[in-house]
């Protein structure tokens, strides 16, 4: 074997629907837990320098975000090494799927394997689902302030109508309802959308809930490719058994004729390509 062939039998041996979902995966979830958890210490510095001056007004929700912090480490280390053995999975079933000599084999362990990869990347992409609808409610509160600040710009000739537009944090459940001042208006809800720390906390967030998008399309692109290839390895267990169900019954025939058995396929009838 040439060189030239070898390395084409090797490219042809890498999964690459598995190598595209685990580097989408990696990706979405880098920037997911990257920019979410940057995005939570920025947050909570806003709050606290504008809307909250007491302590006690904003302390529960520094504990909330410092528990999805440390849930962001876990979920980072849990999905580094659940597309390794994603990929790992795409090697196997690739190499055995393209195996050119011999018999198709497909092993009881290796079907439930593939199987069990299938249910819990299933589940996964459910759970995620919450997760991606769940990252995009920060995104909509500081689109509603951008879309404020905005028409605060727009109304600077009018200042009592500037004075009347606010957003208030109490009302989606950052703060409680007693904290002072607890929401921000006019020109200084303008002047607060111009700082530099409101316009990385916005982007922080949209690049964290497009990372999530990309960690869902990667694992309903890893769930059909693993149905796809179940699906593959039943159908070709089934021809597989239909040309030897045929091949006995044809040496059965020949047997019983006196005759000298010879198969009526080519020499290479169950080899998988």
């Amino acid at each position: 074997m040439g060189c030239y062939d070898c390395c084409m039998r090797c490219l042809g041996g890498v999964p690459y629907c598995s190598l595209v979902a685990t580097l989408l995966c990696f990706s979405g979830i880098a920037l997911f837990c990257g920019c979410g958890h940057q995005a939570l210490t920025e947050t909570e510095r806003l709050i606290e320098t504008y809307f909250a001056r007491n302590l006690q007004d904003y302390i529960t929700l520094a504990y909330i975000i410092q528990y999805f912090q440390y849930v962001i480490y876990g979920l980072a280390s849990f999905f580094f090494l659940y597309c390794i053995a994603l990929l790992a999975e795409g090697f196997y079933t690739t190499s055995a799927a393209k195996q050119t000599f011999g018999e198709f084999r497909s092993t009881m362990c290796g079907r439930c394997l593939s199987s069990s990869f299938i249910v819990m990347t299933y589940l996964l992409a459910v759970l995620w689902l919450l997760v991606f609808a769940f990252s995009a409610l920060p995104v909509y509160f500081f689109y509603n302030m951008d879309a404020t600040c905005s028409t605060i710009d727009v109304l600077t000739e009018t200042p009592a109508s500037i004075n009347q537009l606010c957003v208030d944090a109490r009302q989606y459940g950052l703060l409680p309802w007693n904290a002072v001042p607890g929401k921000a208006c006019g020109m200084t809800l303008s002047n607060i959308c111009k700082t530099r720390e409101y316009q990385m906390t916005y982007n922080l967030y949209v690049a964290a809930f497009a990372g999530a998008g990309i960690t869902l399309l990667a694992l309903v692109h890893c769930c059909l490719h693993l149905a796809v290839y179940q699906v593959h390895v039943k159908t070709l267990k089934h021809r597989a058994k239909e040309e030897r169900r045929g091949y006995d019954l044809y040496r059965r025939t020949q047997r019983d004729r006196g005759g000298t058995p010879s198969s009526p396929y080519s020499a290479d009838t169950f080899d998988i390509s």
